[in-house]
């Protein structure tokens, strides 16, 4: 079991407590329709080097507690401040479900959301916020690889589990199935070089092969072309990666056998790929 951080004599202050370790959730200053928590590992110290950053972005189901707690005794291990972000469902609209998926929906834009938390986390703790592992998977890997366009400064490495709905490196089909727009819709255009510098990994599952829920003509979060490159979770996502390939990009695919679509059961080759980042492996 991961420990709680700053044990005294088996005594904490309970500020401290809910603070470290596996902690309380936080509405963010930002935004306080938004929130998050986190996990604090014990190698945190206010006077020591500071601790990296993982986060850990939720799909439709809203599970960040869940990711933060299957992360927590990795983050132990690594020394890794784990932050889970929520985003609830029916902001501006009660009946969305996943405006976050695209980055920016009716006036919000999700990516300064999560950074302002980034913020936030550096702010109280002494974690290096500069640059941070990225996962998501589902609608957290569809915001994923759209945060990754925008910000690709701000990463030191991407993981982008199973996403449905994707936007490929594509100048001449609209965003959001590709980039034509996306000047017009965010105000910059996408860092698509500055990306190849950004360690990316691609993450499936080999029985990811449902499609009820990514081919959906007619609802909110469909487009026409959405279907151009597959029709299941891992043709676009093998798509997605060729694509990448095609501009420079690397990427490290990974297709977990047994598995459907269950975010918790792609995590293993997730920490494998962030725990290569922190700590680099030998050329062998």
């Amino acid at each position: 079991m991961a420990k709680a951080l700053h044990e005294t004599g088996g005594v904490k202050h309970p500020k401290e407590f809910y603070f470290s370790g596996s902690t309380t959730i936080f509405a963010s200053r930002y935004d306080q329709r938004f929130s998050y928590c986190l996990y604090v590992p014990t190698a945190h110290s206010p006077d020591g080097p500071p601790v990296p950053l993982a986060v850990m972005q939720h799909g439709t189901g809203r599970r960040g507690p869940q990711y933060r707690d299957n992360l927590a005794e990795w983050g132990e291990q690594q020394g890794c401040l784990v932050l889970a972000p929520l985003f609830p469902a029916g902001i501006e609209d009660a009946e969305d479900l996943h405006g976050f998926k695209f980055i920016h929906y009716r006036g919000i834009r999700f990516d300064h959301v999560l950074l302002a938390m980034v913020d936030e986390v550096g702010e109280r703790f002494n974690v290096d916020t500069e640059r941070f592992l990225l996962h998501g998977f589902s609608g957290g890997g569809q915001f994923a690889h759209r945060f990754a366009y925008l910000h690709p400064d701000r990463l030191s490495g991407v993981s982008i589990g199973a996403p449905g709905r994707i936007s490929y490196i594509d100048w001449d089909s609209p965003w959001w199935i590709g980039l034509k727009g996306f000047e017009e819709e965010f105000g910059q255009p996408p860092r698509i070089e500055e990306l190849g510098a950004v360690p990316v990994q691609m993450v499936v599952g080999a029985e990811d092969v449902e499609t009820w829920e990514i081919n959906n003509q007619g609802d909110a979060n469909w487009m026409d072309g959405a279907d151009a490159y597959g029709t299941t979770r891992v043709e676009r996502l093998a798509a997605l990666r060729d694509n990448f390939a095609a501009h420079g990009i690397t990427v490290r695919f990974d297709v977990v056998p047994g598995v459907a679509h269950q975010p918790m059961s792609v995590l293993e080759p997730v920490k494998d790929f962030f725990t290569s980042i922190l700590t680099p492996r030998e050329n062998s």
